[in-house]
């Protein structure tokens, strides 16, 4: 089986598209200032994103798994198995290290802006009330800007649901291909051994009628026989493994 047509590289291909996409995120999610809108919701995203990746690589091991208990059956060697088996430790290791920098950052974040809320409860005196004053006409515009703010990453966060959601279903059906290939593989093997079985007893079968027939023949008809029985295993080594 050629790569193109290989499972796994389908799944592996699509795997580490989805990893560039996550690194590319994670260089953007850096340069963002913390506390904003947009930084919260990129965390969310790289986060659910590392999940899913963890998942898919997961679910490709098992797959390794399973040809690892006959490889020659699945046309692989052992070379290759190792070669796929380091791919898939690099993939892990390439979306712990975003998903640890994006967990560190994100704890990091929360306890200096606890610090900051409880630094914001302490009174404060030798200030003017009036940098704290805010009108209300300010206020109605910040809280109308936020509310389409939040309208907006909704909608993005739903729209890349949906294509997570796609990814899944397509991983699932190739999961499904590789169970059914399995399956027919397996039901050429039991149909193989039986032809194996069956050829053996009729081997046997003739031998004994042979060695019968070679105790009762004189010596040219023994030369004969054999003759005749060499071209008659031909024909049938001809029908059974070459038809």
């Amino acid at each position: 089986m050629s790569k193109a047509q290989d499972p796994f590289y389908i799944v592996k291909e699509e795997i580490q598209e989805s990893i560039d996409k996550l690194q590319s995120s994670f260089h953007q999610w850096e340069r963002i200032l913390p506390d904003t809108g947009e930084q919260v919701h990129l965390t969310k995203e790289l986060l659910a994103n590392c999940e899913s990746i963890e998942w898919k690589v997961d679910e490709l091991n098992k797959t390794i798994d399973v040809a690892a208990r006959d490889p020659s059956w699945y046309g692989i060697d052992n070379r290759e198995l190792e070669s796929r088996r380091r791919w898939t430790i690099t993939a892990c290791t390439q979306v712990g290290d975003v998903k640890k920098s994006v967990v560190a950052r994100k704890e990091n974040g929360n306890s200096a802006s606890a610090m900051r809320r409880e630094l914001m409860k302490l009174p404060i005196s030798h200030q003017s009330d009036r940098s704290y004053q805010y009108s209300a006409e300010d206020n109605d515009d910040f809280i109308a800007s936020e509310s389409d703010r939040q309208m907006l990453l909704i909608k993005e966060q739903d729209e890349e649901l949906d294509e997570l959601s796609a990814s899944v279903e397509r991983i699932g059906g190739v999961g499904l291909t590789i169970h059914e290939e399995l399956l027919a593989q397996e039901k050429i093997i039991d149909d193989l051994g039986t032809e194996m079985d069956s050829t053996t007893n009729r081997l046997d079968f003739v031998q004994k009628k042979v060695a019968m027939v070679m105790k009762k023949a004189s010596a040219k008809g023994q030369i004969m026989m054999i003759l005749f029985l060499l071209v008659l295993f031909i024909i049938l080594f001809i029908l059974v493994f070459l038809t």
